[in-house]
């Protein structure tokens, strides 16, 4: 199937301005002899366009929440959560009762009530989402259900937390873009890596200047999981182990990107990506399989139980991502599950005056000056954002990767609860995520570039920074950490 952009826009036409509100991608080959693969677009159009950049929902003085899978992140999540103040654990569901017992002690153990108890099939959330149980719900379920359960969140008018990546497919991206426009009810991408540290450091450092204009970013998702993927269920039902029913191995069969959003996020807040630049095109590449095939074979004469993988296509060690946005940025992202290598999210931002880079050593840089230790504390303490100042030391007493899970579930209640708008909008969860389907056409098809769709419709142009100054909200307080002052108010001492 060869198409070139202007008859494959035609071709999906359904009327005047069709073309304003359809996903865009370029779907001609470089090559003659590449079999050009379908582009993976949503063959869809929306009728209306509401803009949830910078959408204030009413305020929810208590935020009742809802988890849906409680596995180790939704377990996880269950306990930051019972840390904030101003937030109902009401209702918990799984396919597991052992999950629902470990979430219910979690609560116990905090002197909250139980929740109510949703299983019996895998749709067991529609009952949840259709109750007046919840006011939000937290997914973080295996990624083939987080848009039909966010979708239900949303029909069922609740706002939705969605763990990463948040949508598979064009077809999902745009699917929660247009229920969440027309529901108005937020979709939030739960991108953790986005509040870590020395991430919020960059991002306050750029948005004061610091960096000049940026110039390109580098992140990746380099994690070496071969302990994780080969950690076997040990019940019949396949209901425990690392990743519930294995479902992680299977998604390795993919050719593309399928975790695209932990150094994505980062840069794209920095770069204002959909607010005030956006996303333009990309080209992908991977590498071969150098070791998953046959890792798959040695544990299959291992034990059994893994001969069901063994002849199994897996996804290349390393994939990488070249995007340029409109405003001619470029971006590189990397990931690679299945390599023998220390942990990076690289996390690198170079700019016209100044440069960063996480790993694998944190550093600043002014042209060829590196800072030293009291000069990179100068810097920490000028531009040190004022949620990582008033939240950051409450975060890790309670944890999750370093304390930066807790200030992202922390920063979500407090802008439910103050009616302020979400940092990560459902145009992130969409131009984040879809770098899975671009990214395994274009490994396809021989790198060919393919335009990157804006799920924003022109928003772009006029969406306002991600704020982090707490100008507004930052009243939310936290249950049980005793060095919490009076109020309750978090990191003030």
């Amino acid at each position: 199937m060869k198409k070139n952009r202007r008859s494959f826009i035609k071709e999906l036409s359904i009327g005047a301005g069709a073309v304003a509100t359809l996903p865009l991608v370029s779907c001609k080959s470089t090559k003659e002899a590449v079999v050009v693969k379908d582009t993976p677009v949503a063959k869809v159009g929306f009728t209306g366009h509401f803009n949830m950049c910078g959408y204030a929902a009413p305020k929810l003085e208590t935020v009742r929440v809802g988890f849906v899978g409680i596995g180790d992140r939704g377990s996880g999540a269950v306990k930051r959560m019972s840390f904030i103040e101003g937030v109902e654990i009401t209702a918990i569901c799984d396919i597991r009762q052992a999950a629902l017992d470990g979430a219910q002690k979690i609560l116990s153990d905090a002197a909250l009530p139980k929740a109510k108890e949703f299983i019996g099939s895998d749709t067991a959330f529609k009952e949840m989402c259709d109750s007046n149980l919840v006011d939000l719900v937290y997914i973080a379920t295996p990624w083939e259900w987080h848009v039909p359960v966010a979708v239900a969140a949303m029909e069922g008018n609740k706002h939705a937390a969605v763990e990463v990546s948040t949508a598979k497919t064009m077809e999902e991206c745009w699917q929660i873009v247009e229920t969440s426009e027309r529901t108005r009810k937020h979709c939030v991408i739960l991108e953790n890596c986005c509040y870590d540290f020395f991430e919020m450091l960059t991002l306050s450092m750029a948005q004061n200047g610091v960096f000049g204009d940026l110039i390109h970013g580098e992140g990746a998702y380099i994690h070496d999981l071969d302990y994780w993927l080969f950690n076997k269920p040990k019940d019949e039902k396949m209901s425990d182990g690392a990743y519930t029913k294995m479902w992680r191995m299977y998604e390795n069969e993919r050719m593309a990107n399928v975790y695209p959003t932990h150094g994505l996020g980062p840069i794209c807040q920095a770069m204002n990506v959909n607010r005030g630049d956006r996303l333009d095109y990309l080209t992908s590449i991977m590498s071969n399989d150098f070791t998953l095939e046959q890792r798959i074979k040695e544990k299959a004469k291992e034990d059994p139980f893994f001969e069901k993988f063994v002849g199994k296509k897996m996804r290349g060690n390393m994939d990488i991502q070249l995007i340029r946005t409109i405003k001619g940025r470029t971006i590189m992202i990397q990931h690679d599950v299945s390599s023998p290598r220390p942990y990076s999210r690289i996390h690198m931002l170079s700019g016209t005056k100044c440069f960063a880079q996480k790993w694998p050593k944190q550093h600043l840089a002014f042209g060829h000056h590196i800072l030293d230790k009291e000069e990179f504390k100068d810097i920490e303490e000028k531009y040190t954002p004022e949620i990582i100042r008033r939240v950051g030391a409450m975060a890790k007493k309670v944890g999750g990767h370093g304390g930066m899970d807790f200030v992202m579930d922390w920063r979500l209640i407090d802008c439910l609860r103050n009616g302020l708008p979400v940092d990560m909008d459902v145009y992130d969860a969409a131009a984040w995520s879809c770098l899975t389907p671009l990214s395994e056409w274009s490994i396809a098809n021989r790198s060919a570039p393919i335009d990157i769709p804006d799920f924003t419709r022109g928003g772009w142009k006029t969406n306002k920074p991600v704020d982090l100054s707490l100008s507004e909200g930052g009243t939310t307080g936290v249950r049980n950490i005793h060095s919490a002052n009076d109020n309750g108010q978090l990191g003030v001492v």
